[in-house]
């Protein structure tokens, strides 16, 4: 995996954490594609991902933390993350590990799929 990869990754997750959306955004081309997890379906461009992270963090206080990186065959990475999710007055609705896979264009994240979880 591509050390830039990985810096891209983090620092998004982190921005993610910190609910800076315009920060995570300069890690992503301006035409990704992005999961509804929490939802279903997929979103494109960032007023779409900005709506639906806005809409759910007004729901749930969610924060990722990547734990571990795979690199694809057809270079995607797979990042393992600890995953916690938690109802606006803090009570635990679910904590685990969930696979995130990246594809990037341009050194920028181009989409992220949610694969299975463990």
């Amino acid at each position: 995996m591509e050390p830039i990869y990985k810096d891209l990754i983090e620092q998004t997750y982190a921005n993610f954490n910190a609910r800076d959306i315009d920060a995570a955004f300069t890690a992503m081309d301006p035409d990704v594609e992005w999961p509804s997890g929490w939802e279903s379906g997929y979103l494109v461009g960032f007023e779409e991902v900005r709506d639906y992270w806005t809409h759910q963090w007004k729901q749930i206080n969610t924060t990722l933390h990547p734990i571990g990186y795979k690199s694809l065959s057809d270079d995607r990475v797979e990042v393992e993350v600890h995953q916690i999710a938690k109802d606006l007055s803090g009570a635990l609705l679910y904590e685990g590990k969930v696979k995130h896979v990246y594809s990037f264009e341009n050194g920028l994240i181009k989409a992220m799929e949610i694969e299975n979880e463990h």
